[in-house]
């Protein structure tokens, strides 16, 4: 059986929407290939190859998240410890030497922006987030070779 994927009900609900959109998009490739082979020769039709190539594109990521969405283990919130970092928690960090406060949203598959703070919980950062609780500090490898020593000043589910 393939690797199961913790996502969250709001991630899984996202995949679906993504999954949405991307076929509604077939239909109109579709057409649009069968216009451009109405164009005649098709060894030398732009239009033609180009949709196909789309179509062939679309088709490569409808399939990844079908893949995500089939892998998926739905984490129930109600279910989760209290008080320690798991899918779902706000974690709220300090940098030791910097003294700069940094929020991180613990996310599953779908649901990742790292630019809102969300991330993985099977990036580097994520997994060193785990298991931690309010108060603990602790040491992070960056994946470039950096070390930063963090506490965690707040989590919140």
């Amino acid at each position: 059986m393939a690797n199961r994927i913790a996502m969250t009900r709001e991630g899984y609900r996202k995949l679906q929407g993504e999954m949405k959109d991307l076929e509604g998009k077939v239909p109109a490739l579709r057409k649009a290939i069968q216009t451009a082979r109405e164009h005649g020769d098709l060894s030398e039709n732009a239009e033609y190859h180009a949709a196909k190539e789309a179509l062939a594109g679309l088709e490569g990521k409808i399939a990844q998240v079908k893949a995500k969405l089939a892998a998926a283990d739905l984490i129930d919130d109600s279910k989760l410890p209290e008080g320690i970092a798991t899918i779902g928690s706000r974690v709220t960090l300090v940098d030791m030497e910097a003294g700069d406060e940094e929020e991180y949203h613990l996310v599953g598959a779908g649901e990742e922006n790292f630019l809102e703070g969300k991330i993985l919980t099977t990036s580097p950062l994520g997994q060193a987030l785990l298991r931690r609780e309010e108060g603990e500090e602790f040491e992070f490898d960056t994946p470039n070779g950096l070390k930063i020593k963090y506490r965690v000043v707040k989590l919140d589910r």
